[in-house]
């Protein structure tokens, strides 16, 4: 095991731990040798296995480290196969996770959980709240994974980490689809992975903007203006979309406005394509408000006078979640970085997970 700091009690434990700047400012579960070991027993793999290096400190994310942080986030074992899933999202180059923790943008890491994973390493909850508290398991999973960007990545706000006000995300931002009330295929099976694949997906978000629509069933062309709806809050004038254009954004339909837009013949793909063909802004607009941004090549699609926010429909994730009513959400995005912080989807490898018995001692 790497390093061991002791104290004389839990308390005293806590205490130091949050001098040392190793919480998210909420109380841990102190990770004792024996917390920890299940964790890593939980994981099946061995504990010095090198997942990678998290950024912006380039901390070296073995499987110990990050159990280190499930169980101080207060996980369970049977969310580590999602929590390391997780980490090895942020991990890729695509990611951009050394440029995401230290800008000034209020960027975080949404976590979106698919396939059997959603049940058999949770529940992760996809229904009504799932973005807000009382689910343990969306909860703290988001939440290791904060841990080990703070820890591992050592990210520290106002030195490394430098997020000039952040957003609740930054604690915990975790939800798994609602595959089995969508009319839609499940958001993995739409990027490739098979059915019975569990999968994260990790999309650099900022919080998320309540779109609101009363559906009219009396009127076959209402579902034009939910589109209509969707695009201007993806691309609202003063978001980096708008501005820098080229990022990833989600959106989160609701059961009710998932069955709009099923019902008017819209599957996934085409939600997407009508979402980026709606998603712009006027150049001259962006030159009048923010001259600053003015001059940054743009993608501008058949339109020259008008900036795309996205350079292709492939850059709009949409999946069903929540509770069903008026509000669906959207999350804009950083959209900087080499890669533009692209989304990035690794496999839940739950079939080396190692079931522990409950009885064994903490």
């Amino acid at each position: 095991m790497g390093d061991l700091l002791s104290a004389a009690d839990e308390a005293q434990a806590l205490e130091d731990l949050h001098q040392r700047g190793c919480t998210d400012g909420l109380p841990v579960v102190i990770p004792t040798h024996d917390r920890v070991a299940r964790m890593v027993l939980a994981s099946g793999q061995a504990g010095d296995m090198v997942l990678g290096t998290m950024g912006p400190g380039h901390g070296v994310a073995s499987i110990e480290k990050v159990a280190v942080a499930a169980v101080m986030a207060g996980c369970l074992p049977d969310y580590m196969p999602v929590v390391v899933a997780a980490v090895k999202a942020v991990i890729d180059p695509a990611f951009d996770l050394t440029e995401m923790q230290a800008t000034t943008h209020c960027t975080a890491p949404l976590m979106i959980v698919n396939g059997p994973a959603r049940h058999n390493c949770g529940p992760i909850v996809s229904g009504t709240g799932a973005l807000g508290p009382g689910h343990r398991a969306n909860a703290t999973i988001g939440r290791a994974l904060r841990l080990t960007m703070i820890n591992i990545g050592k990210a520290r706000p106002g030195s490394s980490d430098m997020a000039l006000l952040g957003h609740p995300g930054k604690f915990t931002y975790c939800l798994a689809e609602d595959e089995e009330g969508s009319p839609f295929p499940p958001l993995h099976v739409s990027l490739g992975f098979d059915a019975q694949d569990s999968v994260v997906t990790i999309v650099g978000a900022e919080a998320p903007h309540s779109v609101i629509y009363a559906g009219d069933g009396d009127d076959p062309q209402g579902y034009t203006v939910l589109l209509e709806l969707l695009a201007l809050a993806l691309a609202n004038a003063p978001s980096n979309n708008a501005s820098l254009t080229g990022g990833f954004a989600t959106v989160v339909l609701n059961p009710e406005h998932s069955a709009i837009l099923h019902k008017a013949g819209l599957a996934r793909e085409d939600i997407a394509r009508e979402l980026y063909e709606r998603s712009s802004l006027a150049d001259e607009t962006v030159k009048r408000l923010m001259p600053v941004f003015g001059g940054i090549p743009a993608n501008t699609g058949e339109d020259p006078t008008r900036r795309m926010a996205f350079r292709g429909p492939e850059q709009i994730l949409i999946l069903q979640a929540g509770g069903s009513g008026l509000y669906s959400m959207v999350m804009p995005s950083w959209c900087a970085g080499a890669h533009s912080n692209s989304a990035v989807s690794v496999k839940v490898e739950a079939d080396i997970f190692c079931e522990i018995p409950s009885f064994t001692k903490s």
